[in-house]
Protein backbone atom coordinates (compact mmCIF):
# COMPACT_ATOMS: atom_id res chain seq x y z
CA UNK A 1 0.00 0.00 0.00
CA UNK A 2 1.06 3.53 -0.74
CA UNK A 3 2.54 6.01 2.29
CA UNK A 4 1.27 9.55 1.75
CA UNK A 5 3.52 12.60 3.79
CA UNK A 6 3.78 15.73 4.22
CA UNK A 7 6.76 18.50 6.28
CA UNK A 8 4.77 20.96 8.31
CA UNK A 9 7.56 23.48 9.58
CA UNK A 10 6.94 26.33 12.02
CA UNK A 11 9.52 28.30 13.85
CA UNK A 12 8.96 30.85 17.09
CA UNK A 13 11.05 33.69 15.19
CA UNK A 14 11.45 36.67 17.68
CA UNK A 15 8.45 36.40 19.64
CA UNK A 16 8.13 35.48 23.08
CA UNK A 17 5.93 32.35 22.78
CA UNK A 18 5.18 31.03 26.61
CA UNK A 19 2.60 34.49 26.18
CA UNK A 20 0.74 32.59 23.61
CA UNK A 21 1.11 35.29 21.32
CA UNK A 22 2.43 33.77 18.74
CA UNK A 23 2.09 33.50 14.58
CA UNK A 24 0.46 30.55 14.05
CA UNK A 25 2.29 30.90 10.32
CA UNK A 26 3.53 27.88 9.02
CA UNK A 27 4.36 26.10 5.77
CA UNK A 28 3.46 22.81 4.33
CA UNK A 29 5.43 21.28 1.65
CA UNK A 30 4.58 18.01 -0.34
CA UNK A 31 6.91 15.60 -1.94
CA UNK A 32 5.76 17.17 -5.19
CA UNK A 33 7.85 20.28 -4.19
CA UNK A 34 4.36 22.31 -4.04
CA UNK A 35 4.83 24.40 -1.07
CA UNK A 36 1.39 25.79 0.49
CA UNK A 37 1.66 28.44 3.43
CA UNK A 38 -0.59 27.64 6.37
CA UNK A 39 -2.54 28.94 10.04
CA UNK A 40 -4.73 28.56 12.18
CA UNK A 41 -8.26 29.41 10.98
CA UNK A 42 -9.15 33.14 12.02
CA UNK A 43 -12.20 31.97 13.63
CA UNK A 44 -10.12 29.67 16.35
CA UNK A 45 -7.09 32.19 16.61
CA UNK A 46 -7.59 35.45 16.05
CA UNK A 47 -5.34 37.27 13.56
CA UNK A 48 -2.57 38.89 13.47
CA UNK A 49 -1.59 35.17 15.34
CA UNK A 50 -3.18 33.58 12.79
CA UNK A 51 -3.40 34.05 8.44
CA UNK A 52 -6.55 34.24 7.40
CA UNK A 53 -4.42 34.65 3.59
CA UNK A 54 -3.29 31.21 4.16
CA UNK A 55 -4.81 27.75 4.27
CA UNK A 56 -6.03 26.24 7.30
CA UNK A 57 -6.56 22.57 8.56
CA UNK A 58 -10.32 22.43 8.59
CA UNK A 59 -10.51 24.10 5.07
CA UNK A 60 -7.78 21.71 4.14
CA UNK A 61 -10.10 18.87 5.24
CA UNK A 62 -13.25 19.90 3.53
CA UNK A 63 -11.39 20.61 0.11
CA UNK A 64 -9.18 17.29 0.73
CA UNK A 65 -12.71 15.16 1.17
CA UNK A 66 -14.22 17.07 -1.89
CA UNK A 67 -11.22 16.30 -4.03
CA UNK A 68 -11.25 12.66 -3.20
CA UNK A 69 -14.75 12.63 -4.13
CA UNK A 70 -14.37 14.34 -7.52
CA UNK A 71 -11.47 12.56 -8.43
CA UNK A 72 -13.82 8.76 -7.84
CA UNK A 73 -16.76 11.19 -9.38
CA UNK A 74 -15.00 11.58 -12.34
CA UNK A 75 -13.08 8.04 -12.79
CA UNK A 76 -16.90 6.11 -12.38
CA UNK A 77 -18.12 8.37 -15.01
CA UNK A 78 -15.49 7.67 -17.10
CA UNK A 79 -16.19 3.78 -16.82
CA UNK A 80 -19.72 4.10 -17.01
CA UNK A 81 -19.71 5.99 -20.38
CA UNK A 82 -20.83 9.56 -19.41
CA UNK A 83 -18.48 12.56 -20.24
CA UNK A 84 -17.81 14.96 -18.14
CA UNK A 85 -17.07 18.68 -19.37
CA UNK A 86 -16.70 20.47 -15.93
CA UNK A 87 -16.98 19.72 -12.31
CA UNK A 88 -16.77 22.36 -9.78
CA UNK A 89 -17.54 22.13 -6.20
CA UNK A 90 -18.22 24.82 -3.34
CA UNK A 91 -17.91 22.22 -0.58
CA UNK A 92 -18.87 23.48 2.95
CA UNK A 93 -17.28 22.58 6.74
CA UNK A 94 -19.42 22.83 9.61
CA UNK A 95 -17.44 22.70 12.90
CA UNK A 96 -20.35 21.55 16.51
CA UNK A 97 -19.30 20.53 19.98
CA UNK A 98 -19.21 16.78 20.45
CA UNK A 99 -20.89 15.16 23.80
CA UNK A 100 -17.62 16.35 25.66
CA UNK A 101 -17.82 19.86 24.33
CA UNK A 102 -14.76 19.22 21.92
CA UNK A 103 -15.26 20.87 18.12
CA UNK A 104 -14.82 19.14 15.55
CA UNK A 105 -16.16 19.05 11.88
CA UNK A 106 -19.18 17.19 12.25
CA UNK A 107 -20.77 17.55 8.34
CA UNK A 108 -19.13 18.12 5.23
CA UNK A 109 -21.35 19.18 2.82
CA UNK A 110 -20.40 18.76 -1.09
CA UNK A 111 -21.92 20.85 -3.61
CA UNK A 112 -20.89 19.88 -6.70
CA UNK A 113 -22.41 21.21 -10.52
CA UNK A 114 -21.50 18.65 -12.77
CA UNK A 115 -21.70 19.55 -16.66
CA UNK A 116 -21.83 16.04 -19.02
CA UNK A 117 -22.18 16.22 -22.61
CA UNK A 118 -21.44 12.90 -25.68
CA UNK A 119 -23.76 10.49 -26.83
CA UNK A 120 -24.51 9.35 -23.24
CA UNK A 121 -26.89 11.46 -21.21
CA UNK A 122 -27.18 10.20 -17.59
CA UNK A 123 -30.61 11.01 -15.61
CA UNK A 124 -31.27 11.71 -11.86
CA UNK A 125 -30.88 8.07 -10.93
CA UNK A 126 -27.27 7.47 -12.65
CA UNK A 127 -26.21 10.85 -11.39
CA UNK A 128 -27.13 9.77 -7.70
CA UNK A 129 -25.49 6.37 -8.20
CA UNK A 130 -21.92 7.66 -8.97
CA UNK A 131 -22.41 10.13 -6.01
CA UNK A 132 -22.99 6.94 -3.70
CA UNK A 133 -20.71 4.86 -5.50
CA UNK A 134 -17.85 8.09 -5.68
CA UNK A 135 -18.75 8.21 -1.73
CA UNK A 136 -18.09 4.58 -0.91
CA UNK A 137 -14.58 4.50 -3.11
CA UNK A 138 -13.08 7.87 -2.02
CA UNK A 139 -10.09 6.98 0.71
CA UNK A 140 -10.52 9.64 2.40
CA UNK A 141 -14.67 9.34 2.71
CA UNK A 142 -13.59 5.67 4.25
CA UNK A 143 -10.93 7.02 6.50
CA UNK A 144 -13.26 9.94 8.46
CA UNK A 145 -16.09 10.18 10.95
CA UNK A 146 -18.11 13.23 9.80
CA UNK A 147 -20.84 12.93 8.07
CA UNK A 148 -20.53 13.84 4.45
CA UNK A 149 -23.43 14.85 2.11
CA UNK A 150 -23.71 15.75 -1.33
CA UNK A 151 -26.17 18.40 -2.91
CA UNK A 152 -24.94 18.93 -5.68
CA UNK A 153 -26.58 19.71 -9.64
CA UNK A 154 -25.81 18.96 -12.74
CA UNK A 155 -26.23 19.62 -16.67
CA UNK A 156 -26.20 17.47 -19.90
CA UNK A 157 -25.06 19.92 -22.80
CA UNK A 158 -26.73 17.94 -26.30
CA UNK A 159 -24.40 18.56 -29.25
CA UNK A 160 -25.30 21.55 -31.27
Amino acid sequence: MATHGATITWQRGEEAFLDNRYSRAHLWRFDGGLEVPASSSPHVVRVPFSNPANVDPEEAYVAGLSSCHMLTFLNLAALRGFRIDSYADAAEGVMQKNADGKEWVATVTLKPHIVFSGPKAPDEAAVEALHHDAHANCFLANSVRSAIETQGSWTYRAAA
